[in-house]
């Protein structure tokens, strides 16, 4: 395999495999507040916190993690300021202490922060303003949860950037593609991954074990145990909609996210893990095929974008389900029609926000990446002009990727007001 492709994959999982406390729309709201606040230097007499409407549908519904149980935008910038720590990234919210939560909940009493829509702006997009005195500040976040893009204080510019992280001529993700997936997949030599792929496969395990352990949400992975059998398709959709359960349901417990989500970096992960301790595989084999199921939802999202109105566990679980295929020495052909078959059956499944409906949509897409693995190693796939289904796969891909970016702005302006009762 070319060095530089070899790298940038190697890259690419190191970017995008980051441990995250909580769900990541609230915590990159937390993130902002404990910037503003180092940049400010203190504690401002109010904040102004501003958020395009997929951050708003994203905090709405989950609970922010070290909050005492608390909700909201306000909630989550606040706290952030306070007792956050913006150098442990999308950990910032580690370090919050009881003190801190009191502090918050007094201070958004007295009217502290104000939120306002953001609108016709990129769909992660974030602005805290600060004011303390004759002091102001302000730090904004775009396109990624802890990409700030520009940092002001008392009216002078510290920092204004034009990493959008939106320009393909230099996303090292453009290179991706299923069949250098696959060869890098086999090749990687597992002591470049290793670190990386640890921290997924023990963070996400430790929290959906947590989550069959005790009882978070609406329990999603328990109830499809109790039910359904603890045979391995059920255990890997139970596990993994129990990790979710846990998080959604405020767990202080981090996770390894996939493009941003954490969600989505426990869908693509624990559904192979769960198969290759039942296969009783190799590590190796187990790493490799982590390797790839992360590669493959990273390479759809790259057409999506971070947030949109497609769901993406979707992606995530097509990611999973082409892994449980490397996991049973199928090649090439499977695991493209593998994600075929998946895409083409559940790829309409919409986002309505960050919740704990988060862990049924993510066992269902579980349960359709696991019928079109084995629809494809059985040969049977959906042909050319089934609905999106394209000649070949990547051309596939894309246009699912199309109809999820583009097709689908009018339905997410829709659900946020539908949301927001407008």
């Amino acid at each position: 395999m070319d060095k530089n492709l070899y790298n940038n994959y190697l890259n690419i999982l190191k970017e995008e495999l980051i441990p995250a406390l909580g769900c990541t729309e609230p915590i990159a709201i937390a993130f902002a507040g404990a910037k503003i606040r180092e940049i400010i230097g203190d504690i401002p007499d109010y904040i102004v916190v501003k958020c395009s409407g997929n951050i708003i549908k994203n905090v709405k519904g989950v609970t922010v993690p070290n909050s005492g149980g608390l909700k909201g935008i306000n909630i989550a910038a606040t706290l952030g300021l306070i007792g956050g720590d913006a150098s442990k990234n999308l950990e910032v919210l580690s370090t919050v202490k009881e003190e801190d939560i009191e502090k918050t909940k007094e201070l958004i009493n007295k009217n502290f922060c104000k939120c306002d829509l953001i609108e016709g702006s990129e769909n992660l997009h974030i602005i805290i303003e600060a004011k303390l005195k004759d002091s102001s500040a302000l730090v904004e976040i775009k396109n990624s949860h802890t990409n700030i893009t520009r940092i002001v204080r008392n009216g002078e510019e510290l920092l204004k950037s034009d990493n959008s992280l939106n320009n393909k001529d230099n996303d090292i993700r453009e290179s991706l593609n299923i069949k250098d997936i696959l060869e890098f997949a086999n090749q990687v030599n597992i002591e470049d991954i290793k670190e990386t792929i640890d921290r997924q496969i023990e963070l996400n395990t430790n929290i959906s074990r947590e989550g069959i352990k005790n009882d978070y949400g609406t329990g999603i992975g328990k109830t499809i145990l109790k039910y359904y059998g603890d045979d391995i398709k059920n255990r890997a959709k139970a596990y993994a909609a129990a990790g979710s359960d846990a998080r959604m349901g405020g767990s202080a417990m981090p996770v390894v996210t996939n493009s941003g989500s954490g969600n989505q970096g426990i869908t693509v992960s624990i559904p192979v893990i769960e198969y290759a301790a039942d296969m009783k595989v190799s590590e190796e084999k187990l790493y490799r095929a982590l390797v790839l199921s992360n590669l493959i939802a990273i390479l759809q999202k790259k057409h999506i974008g971070k947030l949109s109105a497609f769901c993406g566990v979707v992606c995530a679980a097509t990611g999973a389900a082409s892994g449980i295929a490397y996991l049973h020495d199928e090649g090439y052909k499977t695991i493209c029609d593998t994600i075929t078959n998946a895409l083409c059956t559940i790829g309409g499944m919409v986002c309505d926000g960050a919740k704990s409906s988060c862990a049924s949509k993510i066992a269902e897409a579980i349960d359709c990446g696991i019928l079109a693995f084995n629809l494809a190693r059985d040969g049977k796939v959906f042909k050319s002009g089934d609905g999106l289904v394209k000649d070949d796969i990547e051309t596939t891909i894309d246009s699912i990727g199309r109809m999820a970016k583009e097709g689908m702005k009018f339905t997410d302006i829709e659900i946020l007001n539908i949301m927001i009762d407008k």
